[in-house]
C-alpha cells in the first residue's frame, strides 16, 4: 500500500509541477502603475515583458479620465478613483495608451508602452 501512495503522490507531484511551470512556457506578469492627471499620464514602468500585464490605474487629477490600451479600456474613474485592468499581450511591439474622452489624448494624455 505504501508503494501506491508515495508513486500517487510523485505522480501528483510531477503533475502540479508541470502545470506550474506551464509545460516550458513561463509565465510572465508584469504590473504597471498609471497615475491620471489633466493632461498626462505617468506610467512605470514604461517597459514590460509579453504575458499578462496588470495596470492599477490611479485617477490624481480634478475631472473624469479612462485608460485604454490594446483594445481594452477602464470605465471612467472620477477624480481620486483607482481601477485595475489586466491586459494579455502575446506580441513585443509598441502598444499606444490614451484616455478616449474628447479632447484628453490631444492635450496629452497619450503615450506609448513598449512589450518586449
Amino acid at each position: 500500500m505504501r508503494k501506491v501512495v508515495g508513486g500517487a503522490a510523485l505522480a501528483a507531484a510531477v503533475v502540479v509541477a508541470a502545470l506550474g511551470a506551464g509545460f516550458g512556457q513561463a509565465a510572465t506578469t508584469a504590473k504597471v502603475t498609471v497615475d491620471m492627471r489633466e493632461f498626462g499620464f505617468t506610467v512605470k514602468p514604461k517597459t514590460v515583458a509579453k504575458g499578462v500585464v496588470v495596470f492599477t490605474v490611479a485617477n490624481k487629477g480634478k475631472i473624469g479620465h479612462d485608460f485604454r490600451i490594446a483594445g481594452k479600456k477602464t470605465p471612467l474613474i472620477l477624480a481620486g478613483g483607482k481601477r485595475t485592468l489586466r491586459v494579455t499581450i502575446a506580441k513585443a511591439g509598441r502598444y499606444a495608451y490614451l484616455c478616449t474622452l474628447p479632447s484628453h489624448a490631444t492635450a496629452g494624455m497619450k503615450g506609448v508602452l513598449v512589450v518586449k
